[in-house]
């Protein structure tokens, strides 16, 4: 047998070995993992919104008249709100329709409030302070209507692309009456479906 074909030979038989570790094959490589991407919320809260509400309200009085009643609101409100990125402003008016009874001398009939409203954007959703000016009317002319403020803490989130479910809780404050001396306070809960445009 020549060299040649021996050496042809031995290569073909070197070929047909398996590869061992440290052999002419090149290692597998390992998957590299891939961290998921963060979902961003695109939700813009720049706009105007109307809903409908409905809460409880507890009031108290004092000073000419101590007297209590807590009962159901329920109302309208409208807002205009403005996305920053990180906070949102706005402003709003609300109103509710109530019938509390304080013992038999008078009934609030409803609460109207007129108020900015402030917090942090969270992308779906936002909490906010609130605050402003309110007005309880009263059914009995000798105790009359009154003027007065509110402060509460709001929360807010989109369950829709237009549609945003709310919830407030709110202290007022009344010393205005007709009737001298009489001061009240009123604290409200209240969710609300609104709608943005």
């Amino acid at each position: 047998m020549s060299r040649s074909t021996l050496l042809a030979a031995g290569l073909s038989s070197f070929a047909a070995l398996p590869a061992f570790a440290g052999g002419l094959a090149e290692p597998a490589l390992a998957p590299v993992a891939v961290a998921p991407v963060p979902v961003v919320s695109t939700m813009d809260w720049t706009g105007p919104s109307v809903g409908v509400q409905l809460g409880y309200g507890d009031v108290s009085t004092s000073g000419a008249a101590a007297l209590d009643g807590d009962d159901v609101l329920y109302g309208l409100r409208a807002y205009y709100d403005f996305d920053f990125g990180d906070y949102i402003l706005g402003g709003g008016l609300q109103y509710d329709s109530t019938d509390i009874a304080l013992g038999s001398v008078t009934t609030v009939d409803s609460v109207t409030r007129l108020g900015a409203r402030a917090g942090i954007d969270l992308g779906q959703n936002w909490a906010y302070g609130t605050a402003g000016w309110a007005r309880a009317e009263t059914s009995a002319a000798t105790v009359g209507d009154s003027n007065g403020w509110f402060a509460g803490l709001g929360y807010e989130v989109f369950v829709a692309d237009n549609v945003t479910l709310g919830a407030e809780l709110l202290y007022h404050d009344f010393s205005d009456f007709t009737l001298a001396g009489l001061e009240a306070d009123a604290t409200t809960a209240a969710l609300s479906v609104n709608f943005r445009f």
